[in-house]
């Protein structure tokens, strides 16, 4: 018996710029909605699904919705700049919830996607109730990123020298179906947008939950601070890019959404 369910078929939200989003559905149709948002060169099943939060969630009952961002997995991949921003990608996440007809959905996004859910968070009170935000510092992240050197390293194979831009480069460029110039294209149309603010945190209740060995923990630790009805887990043994695999992270972010 596999441990995992089948992979399902994506089905298409047409975004309102014509940008299609592939979204996966497991658990009970009928169930109360979460729906998930993965990281930066990640995507809904690589995220959610083969790390096995899709297995406990539905288990739980919920109806559970992953979504691969505009620029990764099945989604389209754009290569301007233009077609990358914070408000574009709420948009996307509001586009995805009316077309499945969901009214109020529970969030869980890691990285990428948990800023995506702390700004969802602030735009869509009444849409979003709940939400769990992994590996989120205030401010933005990836200011230091090189897109010239990420850009030359697309071009002409030249290994980037700045240690945080060859990280992101290796780690995109290594898993299976990423689109390398659409990500950078992303990381330059977001720079300078809406960025997590400690003096206008989200309402609802949140979980901000970041690894041990994570460089951002202190800084998610006192953005979850300014939120107040936020709670702060810290993952154990988890850095940044592995934190979605914890058993621990799974079981503290299912307590948290089945909370009364």
């Amino acid at each position: 018996m596999p441990l995992l369910p089948e992979s399902p078929d994506p089905r298409f939200v047409l975004a309102r710029d014509n940008i299609r989003i592939a979204t996966y559905e497991f658990g009970d149709p009928a169930g109360q909605p979460v729906v998930l948002v993965h990281g930066f060169a990640s995507g809904g099943l690589l995220n959610w699904h083969h790390a096995g939060w899709t297995r406990v969630l539905g288990r739980a009952g919920f109806r559970v919705l992953a979504i691969d961002q505009r620029g990764h997995g099945a989604s389209s991949k754009p290569h301007s700049p233009e077609a990358y921003s914070m408000p574009l990608l709420v948009d996307d996440l509001l586009d995805v919830l009316d077309t499945f007809l969901i009214d109020e959905a529970l969030f869980v996004g890691y990285s990428l996607g948990a800023r995506v859910g702390w700004q969802a968070s602030l735009d869509l009170p009444h849409r979003i109730t709940r939400a769990v935000l992994g590996g989120i510092p205030d401010g933005d992240p990836l200011t230091r990123f090189r897109i010239d050197e990420a850009r030359e390293c697309l071009e002409t194979g030249a290994a980037p020298t700045d240690k945080l831009t060859a990280a992101y480069v290796s780690m995109a460029s290594g898993i299976r179906g990423n689109d390398l110039e659409a990500l950078i294209s992303l990381v330059e149309g977001m720079r300078g947008g809406a960025q997590p603010d400690p003096e206008n945190p989200p309402q609802q209740p949140v979980l901000f939950a970041t690894g041990s060995e994570d460089a951002i923990l202190e800084k998610s630790r006192t953005l979850a601070a300014s939120a107040p009805n936020g709670t702060f887990f810290e993952i154990p043994d988890r850095n940044h890019f592995n934190a979605p695999t914890s058993k621990d992270f799974r079981s503290a972010a299912l307590a948290f959404l089945t909370a009364n």
